[in-house]
């Protein structure tokens, strides 16, 4: 614990001072987030990535699953989701974290390295999301990275073996089985992503089970129970998801055209694009991006 305490202090004092609002950095791949505590729920998009937090807590909900994590541990995501979260005050402070994104050819080529016996077989996809306890070496390397902040000169050369020996940590580690998706190009979590890419890029269109599952080269029955596992909603739910994520960031750039962009987020019916807004939100569609705008 004591070592933990010693790293866990580095690790904030880096992220502190290197945050940025964008979350960016000049290391490809690394983020950095400094956010204060808020009961307010944020809704994003999330990407492939290993979080590891230095400082607070942070609770997310996908689907009707819920996933906690605090200071010394980290969140593993391996799809695109829409998730709906908050920063938890644990009294330490603004939360303070760092993220890493996970490349799947990356993964793929470790993957080669790890013994097969470290492997089980199941039928089912793994969740896209799990939380583990980041144990000393994951938070040395993950510490050696923030450091290449203040020497920019090295990062070029170092910065990519030290990706390596983080998701290295992590495959071997409690959470491998499901990085491990990431990398497998034969795995289901890589069927069910051709649908979420779809699904990503089309949200407005109509959507047909037979088609999604033609996409994830599966038949409907095995692709719903794979999507289920995977997202923890339905193809459909996940699509009103995103279809009402991405309404909200128009009308924060767009206001006064409600009727308008609930028509190009694939809503015939401007009262149903209402209430599963304000369902979803806590308040109409107008109301809501005025509050966000002020």
């Amino acid at each position: 614990m004591e070592a933990h305490a010693g790293q866990l202090a580095e690790m904030r004092d880096l992220i502190a001072a290197h945050a940025r609002a964008d979350l960016q950095t000049p290391i490809d791949g690394l983020l950095l987030s400094e956010e204060v505590a808020s009961t307010t729920p944020d809704y994003s998009l999330t990407e492939p990535l290993v979080v590891v937090l230095a400082q607070g807590g942070k609770r997310l909900l996908l689907g009707d699953d819920v996933y906690e994590y605090r200071a010394g541990q980290c969140l593993v995501v391996t799809a695109d989701l829409p998730v709906t979260g908050h920063f938890i005050d644990t009294g330490d402070g603004p939360s303070l974290g760092m993220a890493l994104v996970l490349r799947p050819a990356v993964v793929a080529a470790l993957m080669l390295q790890v013994p097969a016996t470290r492997w089980t077989r199941g039928t089912l996809a793994q969740p896209a999301m799990s939380t583990a306890d980041a144990d000393a070496e994951l938070l040395d390397a993950a510490i050696r990275l923030l450091r290449l902040l203040e020497k920019p000169s090295d990062a070029p050369i170092l910065a990519p073996l030290i990706e390596r020996e983080i998701i290295w940590r992590l495959l071997t580690g409690p959470q491998g089985e499901t990085v491990r998706q990431i990398g497998s190009a034969d795995s289901n979590l890589a069927y069910v992503s051709r649908a979420i890419g779809w699904i990503r890029d089309n949200y407005a269109e109509p959507m047909r089970i037979e088609e999604l599952a033609q996409v994830a080269g599966m038949s409907p029955p095995t692709f719903h129970r794979h999507f289920r596992a995977v997202t923890a909603m339905s193809p459909l739910q996940f699509q009103k998801r995103i279809r009402l994520q991405e309404a909200r960031s128009m009308l924060v750039a767009e206001p006064g055209d409600v009727a308008g962009i609930g028509h190009r987020v694939g809503y015939d019916s401007p009262s149903q694009f209402t209430r599963e807004y304000r369902r979803l939100f806590g308040a109409p569609p107008g109301r809501d991006a005025s509050r966000l705008r002020a």
